[in-house]
């Protein structure tokens, strides 16, 4: 696959998303060990319906996370629900190659697409959504400067239990890179 490096780390770099990876999402969307901290885990993926979301997606601002060393596709962070005139955005973010999870490749590229966001695309603030019982996910958004702003409680049914959605956000300057 051929890739690009627009936002460059030290360990990964973002690239615009290449719409025949199509496969390989499909493949660790339908994993539950991935999808499982994702909104869309009670969802099943077709390799049709995955195509047309890569196609959807790429129009806007979401990218690839490619390994730096080996090129190789680790998963993906984006923004949604952009707004210029408030300068407001929702962040997501997943690494589906299990290998690349717990080594920081997902704080470098949420920082990395911070960057971007507050100095390039101008905005102020962003969200992002998690759920209680993804704590990894808690510990790396923190690591970025999030915090915490509010829950929904037992909002979320998950292998029979009800979880909490954790809202959490982060201004332009309380951003360090």
């Amino acid at each position: 696959m051929k890739y690009f490096k627009k936002m460059l780390g030290k360990k990964c770099y973002l690239s615009p998303i290449n719409q025949t990876d199509y496969e390989q999402y499909t493949e660790w969307l339908n994993d539950l060990e991935v999808s499982k901290y994702l909104s869309l885990s009670s969802l099943n993926i077709t390799l049709e319906s995955e195509k047309k979301a890569l196609e959807n997606i790429s129009k806007e601002h979401n990218y690839a996370i490619i390994d730096l060393t080996t090129n190789k596709l680790i998963g993906n962070v984006g923004l949604m629900d952009i707004n210029n005139i408030n300068r407001t955005a929702e962040i997501g973010i997943f690494i589906g190659d299990k290998e690349f999870q717990n080594l920081g490749y997902g704080t470098e590229a949420i920082k990395l697409l911070l960057n971007y966001s507050f100095n390039i695309l101008n905005l102020k603030n962003i969200l992002l959504r998690t759920y209680s019982f993804n704590q990894r996910a808690l510990k790396c958004y923190e690591k970025c400067g999030f915090k915490i702003i509010g829950k929904r409680r037992n909002s979320q049914y998950f292998t029979g239990e009800y979880h909490d959605i954790i809202f959490m956000d982060i201004l332009s300057d309380e951003f360090e890179d």
